[in-house]
């Protein structure tokens, strides 16, 4: 099986360092950490509310050629920004300002009409552009539609079955995910996961084969107060290898 590739969001560093003003922690530093720690790329959130990561940021770490997936919403704004920034990649994200994170997949099909212009225009620009979906056939669907290569797959349902102790609800989200990354893959997608993902729960979904990349953040700049950033991303990547069968 390939080795399951990873991406190491840092927007909690940017949260952290907001809660008290001034330059640290810096996302910008957290960055370099993660990719000599082994993350293969790094992911930036830039929300309308700059509650995270800043422009200031985005642009630090588009000068320091990160391999950058910026999650945007789909706005003029943040494409305008995008074209601008020239990141590697753009997620898609659906966004609220009265949530604390994302609470769930973008619904691509009803806004497909609105997705279309700026997919398109992404495209052109030479960025990969992903999706942020359930794992949903008609979400898939959509996805082919736009002619979008790349989808990544909300696992925060997941993660909430196993943080309420609801073994039951683990099985049928794990079995939800395993089919979706099947039938997203057999219509020619490549296939990212991420939210919610830690040392506990990674493993079932590391192992499905369709999975190509992992999208990890809020756990790992948690763990970094205890063990260390570089140490959280080594460990992570150890459980993820492991768990794939190429450790």
């Amino acid at each position: 099986m390939t080795r399951l590739r990873l991406g190491v969001n840092i927007d909690h560093v940017a949260t952290i360092r907001n809660a008290r003003g001034g330059p640290h922690p810096d996302p910008v530093r957290a960055a370099k950490v993660a990719m000599e720690a082994g993350a293969d790329g790094i992911t930036a959130h830039l929300r309308e509310d700059r509650r995270h990561i800043n422009d200031a940021d985005l642009a630090s770490l588009v000068r320091e050629r990160v391999p950058l997936n910026l999650e945007m919403a789909a706005t003029d704004e943040m494409l305008a920004i995008a074209l601008l920034a020239r990141p590697h990649a753009c997620c898609i994200v659906p966004e609220r300002r009265e949530e604390r994170t994302t609470e769930g997949g973008l619904d691509a099909a009803a806004a497909h009409n609105r997705l279309a212009p700026m997919v398109a225009t992404l495209k052109q620009a030479g960025i990969l552009v992903t999706l942020f979906i359930e794992a949903d056939p008609r979400q898939f669907e959509a996805a082919r539609s736009l002619r979008v290569p790349v989808v990544e797959l909300h696992t925060g349902a997941y993660h909430d079955a196993g943080l309420a102790g609801d073994a039951d609800g683990v099985a049928r989200q794990l079995e939800a995910l395993r089919k979706g990354a099947r039938d997203a893959a057999s219509l020619g997608l490549e296939v990212h996961a991420g939210h919610g993902l830690t040392y506990a729960n990674v493993g079932p979904i590391a192992a499905i084969p369709e999975i190509v990349e992992l999208q990890i953040g809020h756990f790992l700049i948690g763990e970094a107060v205890f063990a260390g950033l570089d140490t959280a991303i080594k460990h992570m990547r150890a459980v993820m290898d492991q768990a794939r069968g190429t450790s």
